[in-house]
């Protein structure tokens, strides 16, 4: 006797429930781009990087167009 095996039929997925975020006011954000010659000076120094940040810059992206990286940072702005 053959017998026949249904198709494999998943579950649907559970519905995805991102969390609410209230933002009272619009955020205003500054931002900071410094060009390093890679060939000549080399990348940012984590003393540099520390300095920025106790400056309140938060690093955002890296961009390289060899020999020059490009590093763009950006910070609240104070109100």
């Amino acid at each position: 006797m053959n017998h026949i095996i249904p198709p494999h039929e998943p579950k649907p997925p559970e519905p995805v429930h991102p969390p609410m975020i209230y933002v009272k006011e619009p955020l205003k954000w500054e931002y900071k781009q410094i060009a390093c010659d890679l060939e000549k000076e080399g990348p940012l120094s984590e003393s540099e990087l520390n300095a920025l940040g106790a400056e309140g810059w938060e690093l955002a992206g890296v961009v390289q167009q060899p020999p020059v990286a490009y590093f763009y940072f950006k910070r609240l702005v104070e109100r």
